[in-house]
């Protein structure tokens, strides 16, 4: 294990359960080694099958809307 990984392992041992299972599973995600695939919310299942037709037809936001949706989070 890297130096850099052994000490984000240490902060996430800090973290509450709850968040400590978010951060396995996507960590498990990044690595190829999840099992299950994410539950996806119903209420968000409309948006999910839409985001993917788009992927599917290639319509991607351009940089500039994706810049933008960024600098709503800077607050």
């Amino acid at each position: 294990m890297t130096k850099l990984l052994n000490k984000a392992v240490e902060a996430v041992r800090q973290l509450p359960a709850d968040i400590q299972d978010e951060i396995a599973r996507a960590m498990l995600s990044l690595a190829g080694e999840q099992d299950e695939p994410e539950e996806i919310d119903p209420a968000h299942l409309p948006d999910v099958l839409e985001s993917m037709a788009q992927a599917k037809r290639r319509e991607f936001a351009s940089d500039t809307e994706i810049e933008a949706a960024f600098r709503r989070f800077d607050g």
